[in-house]
């Protein structure tokens, strides 16, 4: 099978908005983190309060923050993809 070779990168001109949003979802995730690990330093026995289906607060908060993630991910993704279309379109525009 043969492979192309690979394709040199330039600059990246979203890279500034990326940036931006990468650090604010971070954050934000950093803060629903920093709740679940504030229950379990603070009140470790209200983990065992069942809240979902016989699930307890650990299981769903736990699953919840892996859920989150994977919705931030295609969060970040769809917006960066529109983004670098947006400046691809505006550079396009300058060009002619």
């Amino acid at each position: 099978m043969f492979h192309k070779p690979a394709e040199q990168g330039g600059k990246d001109p979203a890279a500034a908005f990326k940036t931006t949003l990468g650090v604010w979802m971070f954050i934000g995730y950093a803060i629903v983190y920093a709740g679940f690990i504030g229950i379990n330093l603070i009140s470790p026995l209200a983990m065992e309060t069942e809240i979902f289906m016989g699930l307890n607060l650990a299981v769903t908060y736990g699953f919840g923050l892996i859920v989150s993630a994977l919705i931030l991910a295609v969060i970040y993704n769809q917006l960066c993809n529109n983004k670098e279309a947006e400046l691809a379109a505006s550079s396009e525009g300058k060009a002619e």
